[in-house]
């Protein structure tokens, strides 16, 4: 089952229904609304059921078949409304495995491990090993692809469930700087083709350096090879020069001018001395009394001018104070783009996925540089906190890409929710610089293909990469929905390869064969050996405890109990998965045992 109607719960039901070839039941609130019209053209093809209902209720959990079935995925875009429905659902179903979309970090892994123990705690016999509650946040699954492909050579880093692997990509006639363990992907072949996962060994010879290659570098654990953290920074100097603006400052320097000549004046008509003449004129300028009953008419005249002068002169000093005040508070909290950037990231967007792409750039220590269109837009406060220069303004508008400087930076990332606007702001990003290096985020596969293919043909020098956050996160949620553990996945051109960690008993591809006879050119390749002990639902991880990870070699055999990491597309996964279920179909359950697939 799966609960949502935006881009991520259509992507869902077309990766199970169409990869897994499993029937899907989606529960959404409206087929007209949102990414309902696509989900009913899938129920139409057949494979897929959709339930409308307002929300996620009692009423709407049983009618959509919740107390059978095999696993609900909770994918709305409100965190509040998939935790509700997540605790209905473990009430009507103890035994349903859980995946729910949370953008809450903290909250998920508070909220997986109270429905978890919830689990454990009802069922005393063990019948509760396969029930498993995994909360995945689409916006973390596909951050690290978004950063690494608009950091020219950087690394993409997937880490979960204790394990690291670094992956590295190799540009067409690139050599390798540094040794690496299997090419995992060979890019196409720039005529509008596909890219060749997992290819053979045979077929990466052939290609030699005419093809660009993603490499598997290094796979361990994650101890002692942290991701990156954010380092210190010096506080910035307070704008002073912002309270301080050059009509203040005009403002200032005429009322001393003023003051100077009422002075001179003052003395000329009075013969006082100097002091006592700039003093009096002090006074009547701003007004401060002593008046100048019984003196001569020239005295007088005088003092009424200096009055009016005083009068028209200090409003507008007061405004300009207040302004610059305003100013230097807007100021001491957004900073603006300094003139001198270079060699920045200009981020549009900070919704949800522009918010851990900035957090992920800090890290990493690039300097970026946000627009945002909506003042309140989530991703503000972080800009704030982060101290990172921020650009308030419609982006389709002149002047305000020019002031995020996009003509010195390395790469352009557009990330707003809206495809045409990504594509209007590269459109005008090429025009100003044809070499940038730009990511834009596009959710139609056919669209992006020609947005690609076009873009490569005008600017065959620059790096373009259109990349979907429904499509690098759906095989995540579908695997976890299967019940395997996705420990990661990274985007090659427009496909998807995943990281997964399988048991090697109940797969004759895997069991008794060698790790080289066990390769599936296009499906899977068995990286290494993972061993580390997980705990049963409930109870309490130790940290450290049995943990190891081995890359075995070529002519090792897998044996029933050897756990597996292995990278696999989605069709090869799909098809371990259903054998896995089909077996499991076969075998007779034992009491209390989960639901059927």
């Amino acid at each position: 089952m799966v609960c949502g109607d935006d881009a991520l719960a259509q992507r869902l039901s077309y990766e199970l229904a169409r990869v897994y070839g499993e029937h899907v039941t989606v529960l959404l609130p409206s087929v007209h609304r949102n990414h309902g019209p696509q989900i009913d053209d899938l129920a139409r093809a057949g494979g897929v059921a959709v339930v409308e209902a307002a929300e996620p209720d009692d009423d709407a959990l049983r009618s959509a078949g919740v107390p059978g079935a095999a696993a609900l995925a909770l994918v709305y875009r409100d965190d509040r409304a998939n935790i509700h429905a997540a605790l209905r659902a473990r009430r009507l179903d103890p035994r349903i495995r859980l995946v729910v979309r949370l953008y809450n970090r903290k909250l998920g892994r508070h909220l997986e491990d109270l429905l978890d123990r919830a689990v454990a705690a009802r069922a005393d016999d063990g019948s509760a090993r396969d029930v498993t509650t995994t909360v995945l946040s689409d916006a973390d699954t596909a951050t690290p692809a978004l950063v690494a492909a608009a950091i020219s050579g950087a690394d993409k880093v997937v880490q979960a469930d204790g394990l690291l692997l670094r992956v590295a990509e190799r540009a067409a006639a690139e050599p390798d700087p540094a040794p690496h363990r299997h090419t995992l992907a060979l890019a196409g072949d720039g005529s509008g083709g596909s890219p060749d996962l997992l290819p053979d060994e045979a077929d990466v010879v052939a290609a030699g350096t005419t093809r660009g290659r993603t490499v598997l570098q290094t796979i361990g654990l994650a101890e002692g090879a942290a991701t990156p953290v954010n380092r210190p920074r010096m506080p910035q100097a307070l704008p002073v020069a912002t309270l301080f603006p050059r009509r203040l400052r005009y403002a200032v320097v005429g009322l001393v001018v003023l003051l100077f000549v009422f002075a001179g004046l003052t003395w000329w008509v009075t013969r006082d001395p100097p002091m006592r003449a700039a003093y009096r004129s002090i006074l009547d300028v701003f007004g401060m009394g002593d008046p100048a009953i019984g003196e001569n008419a020239g005295r007088q005249i005088l003092q009424v001018l200096s009055g009016m002068a005083g009068m028209a002169l200090l409003p507008l000093l007061f405004a300009v104070v207040l302004e610059s005040l305003g100013t230097f508070r807007t100021a001491t909290i957004q900073r603006l783009p300094p003139r001198a950037i270079a060699d920045h990231v200009v981020l549009l967007g900070l919704g949800k996925i522009g918010t851990r792409v900035l957090d992920r750039l800090c890290d990493l220590g690039v300097p970026v540089v946000c627009v945002e269109r909506d003042p309140q837009a989530l991703g503000i406060a972080t800009a704030h906190a982060r101290r990172v220069p921020l650009v308030i303004g419609d982006v389709t508008r002149e002047g305000v890409l020019e002031a995020a400087h996009i003509g010195t930076s390395r790469a352009l990332l557009a990330l707003t929710s809206d495809d045409a606007i990504n594509l209007e702001a590269v459109l005008y990003a090429r025009e100003v610089d044809p070499e940038l290096r730009v990511v834009l985020r596009l959710f139609d596969d056919d669209f992006a293909k020609s947005v690609n293919g076009t873009l490569r043909q005008s600017y065959p020098l620059a790096r373009t990469r259109s990349r979907s956050v429904s499509s690098l996160s759906a095989p995540a949620f579908a695997g976890a929905l299967m019940g395997r553990q996705i420990l990661g996945a990274i985007s090659v051109e427009r496909e998807v390869l995943l990281f997964a960690s399988v048991d090697v008993a109940g797969h004759p591809e895997l069991q008794g064969h060698t790790v080289a006879e066990s390769f599936r050119a296009g499906r899977w390749r068995v990286l290494a050996l993972d061993t580390t002990e997980r705990p049963a639902p409930g109870d309490a991880a130790t940290p450290g405890a049995g943990r190891s990870v081995v890359v075995p070699a070529s002519d090792r055999r897998l044996l029933p109990t050897d756990r597996v990491v292995l990278a696999a597309t989605r069709q090869g996964l799909a098809e371990l998965l259903r054998e896995d279920v089909s077996r499991a179909d076969r075998e007779p359950s034992e009491p209390g045992g989960g639901p059927g697939a």
